[in-house]
């Protein structure tokens, strides 16, 4: 779509919006379930529309995600999006008689501003929230990511999706900052924290809300009496994963002193395994610089399978306090978890984290972490369960996508209430001289217990 018409495709969504929406939950979910089965029917044509990465690692990281998101919906929207009663128990006495509902209502114009790294799962997701919760979208593709996003339209317009409901934007920086400026009535950015910041800006001009799913710097947590070589396969599965470019791909990996040497001599094994392709030249050369200032500080540093791998890291190091969307890895021996946990909490990052060791030490240990998605004895799949939000803090960006969450924030509550009845409505009458001391009284007595 073109820059000049951004200015009014807000409010063309609007109205397309409330005609969808007139569609009851059950009929919109008709259409979720079509767009699953034409995805099942069609998944090697629609992953193939990926081409920087081999075709089965799509499937598995990007369309079966998509179709358990698509399944979730199918299961769970009607109940989330029901409007919802609000019983007597806990009413306040002065509003006898009263009933109330609260209804989940679309936003209505939603942007995407969609990933270059996930382009079919994390934007199928969030499209299909959107649609199903009754709202209208406009996508940005990332940069040479509009195929993708063009497939999933297809399809979905194929399963039902009325003309117009989903507008598809040119794949420019230009254009999503056009789109931005336009006013919609909410924005979901998945990206970089410094993207995410120049578009907070913008969309404050609007007072746009938005959910940001930003950069993360995962921490991995290695108990005493974990399984190291669970511990060493799943971090070069997640190196391997997407060439790195996971925004909860592990990075700081925090371990006892003692188990450092043996778990470094068993990374190496797994990481020479691997042959990981090197990030665009921008990514790499920022990674290589703060892995000499790393390196100048005290690290030492080998590439191994195409991963840069740092032993002997500190936390308060350059890189380990940086957003680098690159395969690479610090092995920071700590004298407790008490001091791991203290060390991570100054990293400005909070996306995931992973735990590994004995389960009820993980669960304890767990309840001291900023991260929103946190894993025990395991590495980024459990997360793409699609009854979980995801979604982080700090520099990580706030808000969720996916799960119960993610769906009841692409809609608003509306409360209605309704008083029956000949109670009486005492704040219609003419005040009097004594009525403050009556509702004294009154605040007193029912609050006796």
């Amino acid at each position: 779509m073109r820059l000049t018409g951004l200015s009014h495709l807000p409010e063309q969504l609007r109205d397309i919006s409330a005609i969808w929406a007139s569609h009851s939950v059950a009929d919109r979910l008709v259409v979720i379930r079509k767009f699953r089965l034409l995805l099942a029917g069609h998944s090697e044509l629609i992953a193939s529309k990926v081409q920087f990465r081999p075709l089965a690692d799509t499937i598995a990281s990007e369309i079966l995600p998509l179709l358990d998101a698509a399944r979730f919906l199918e299961r769970e929207a009607h109940a989330l999006l029901h409007p919802r009663r609000v019983g007597c128990k806990g009413r306040p006495l002065l509003l006898a008689g009263t009933r109330a509902v609260i209804q989940r209502r679309p936003l209505g114009a939603v942007l995407i501003l969609a990933p270059s790294n996930y382009p079919l799962f994390l934007t199928g997701c969030q499209m299909l929230q959107a649609i199903t919760a009754g709202n209208a979208v406009a996508v940005k593709p990332a940069p040479g990511q509009t195929g993708c996003v063009a497939a999933l339209t297809e399809l979905l317009s194929s399963a039902g999706v009325p003309p117009g409901l989903i507008r598809i934007l040119e794949d420019t920086d230009s254009a999503g900052e056009a789109a931005v400026r336009a006013g919609f009535d909410h924005i979901i950015l998945t990206g970089a924290a410094s993207t995410g910041r120049r578009v907070a800006r913008l969309a404050a001009e609007t007072l746009t809300p938005m959910t940001l799913e930003l950069s993360g710097n995962d921490a991995v947590f290695v108990l005493p009496g974990a399984d190291l070589e669970l511990v060493a396969r799943s971090l070069a599965f997640g190196m391997r994963l997407n060439g790195g470019a996971t925004c909860i791909a592990p990075h700081r990996v925090f371990i006892a002193e003692t188990m450092a040497q043996d778990m470094e001599a068993r990374l190496l094994r797994h990481l020479a395994k691997l042959r990981v392709p090197k990030p665009n030249p921008q990514v790499s050369s920022v990674l290589a610089s703060l892995t000499v200032e790393a390196v100048a500080e005290g690290a030492s540093a080998r590439n191994i399978g195409g991963v840069t791998f740092l032993t002997n890291a500190k936390p308060h190091m350059a890189l380990l306090r940086a957003d680098v969307f690159a395969p690479w890895l610090a092995l920071i021996p700590s004298r407790s978890m008490a001091e791991a946990v203290r060390s991570d909490l100054t990293c400005p990052y909070a996306l995931g984290a992973s735990l590994f060791g004995p389960e009820a030490a993980c669960r304890k240990l767990a309840s001291d972490l900023r991260a929103g998605s946190i894993v025990v004895n395991d590495l980024i799949a459990p997360t793409a369960d699609p009854r979980l939000p995801f979604g982080g803090t700090g520099e990580s960006g706030y808000g969720s996508t996916r799960g119960a969450e993610g769906l009841l924030a692409l809609t608003r509550p509306v409360a209605i209430s309704v008083r029956r009845g000949p109670w009486p409505r005492l704040h219609l009458r003419s005040p009097g001289s004594g009525d403050g001391r009556s509702l004294a009284g009154l605040a007193r007595w029912l609050n006796f217990f």
